[in-house]
């Protein structure tokens, strides 16, 4: 009688133990193999693809009027933003401006980047960024719109930016390729942010949760979804988005040029399509500047005469042969 016990005691941590690896495999496995949710997965830019005066760069080149030799302005910016203001070094500036800690280019490191002190061309980011322009270690910072907190920061070292807009680019909003939704309104946008809903099922999609997936504050994207946004909350993720299907935000040009990663779709907003014509001719809803940015403190003669020829046609080429629109 005790043997018996003993054996069906054991049949039962079996049966208990199957019947909550079952439990498991139905509610997460099976929902996480299938709920295309890696949209967001974060990449970081290989700045090595786009070092100036290499013969193997992915730079955009035009033939440039316009040749400094001296009083070299030192050019930083946003990941998104690599691409351009590197050109502009490699169009403008001479051989031997952008040096490298150790002699040589190294991406053992965070960003993949160390630029030597004397270097014209930085790579900060655009939190460094903003402090480097505010507290006078860049001469000109390529960034979308600040946040409110870098505004401030400004303000309280009593710096005054100037920001001129150099550049247009579409924000936008991407998803899993395998996700069945292809377009969203502004409005289900920010209603997926600020909570209103909470399953794909909600704005025609399929029945999983939605993961709304938020950036660095202070980084370029989360400022401009945070403006995007218009004043409303973007709320606390249920503890269980972890397990739906994601949505995240960035530029069009970052997703589609830089990191460019086939498993991820951006969608229409409004029923367009964040392309280049769509940008141009502003049917595209969520279209945002981009800045060269300076201290008006600043007393280097090449800033100004950079900046016009950044906004002349030549300029401008190089601008859309890097994959972003001109401004003019």
């Amino acid at each position: 009688m005790k043997k018996a016990k003993q054996i069906l005691s054991i049949i039962l941590v079996i049966a208990l133990f199957a019947v909550f690896n079952f439990g498991i495999y139905s509610l997460l496995t099976v929902r996480l193999s299938n709920n295309f949710s890696d949209a967001s997965q974060s990449k970081m830019i290989d700045v090595s693809r786009y070092l100036p005066h290499e013969e193997a760069s992915d730079l955009a080149r035009v033939e440039s009027s316009l040749k400094l030799n001296e009083n070299l302005p030192v050019l930083d910016g946003a990941a998104a933003l690599v691409p351009v203001y590197a050109a502009i070094i490699d169009a403008v500036y001479p051989e031997g401006s952008v040096t490298y800690q150790g002699g040589k280019f190294s991406d053992d490191n965070f960003y993949g980047e160390n630029f030597a002190e004397d270097s014209k061309m930085q790579y900060k980011n655009t939190v460094r960024g903003y402090q480097a322009i505010v507290d006078g270690t860049t001469d000109i910072l390529f960034c979308a719109a600040p946040s409110a907190e870098q505004k401030q920061y400004a303000e309280d070292k009593g710096v005054e930016l100037v920001y001129v807009p150099v550049g247009l680019e579409a924000f936008v909003f991407f998803v899993n390729e395998n996700n069945p939704v292809d377009s969203l309104t502004v409005e289900q946008v920010r209603g997926i942010y600020g909570g209103e809903y909470k399953n794909w099922a909600d704005v025609g999609g399929a029945d999983r949760i939605i993961n709304p997936v938020t950036r660095m504050n202070g980084s370029g994207s989360q400022s401009a979804m945070d403006a995007f946004m218009g004043g409303r909350e973007i709320a606390p993720k249920s503890p269980f988005a972890f397990s739906g299907a994601s949505i995240g935000f960035s530029f069009r040009y970052y997703m589609s040029g830089i990191v460019a990663n086939d498993s991820v779709k951006m969608l229409s907003l409004n029923g367009v399509y964040p392309s280049a014509e769509n940008i141009r001719n502003s049917s595209y809803p969520v279209v945002a500047q981009f800045y060269a940015i300076y201290r008006a403190d600043n007393t280097n003669e090449n800033i100004p005469v950079l900046i016009d020829w950044i906004l002349s046609d030549e300029g401008q080429t190089l601008i859309e042969k890097s994959g972003y629109v001109r401004i003019n």
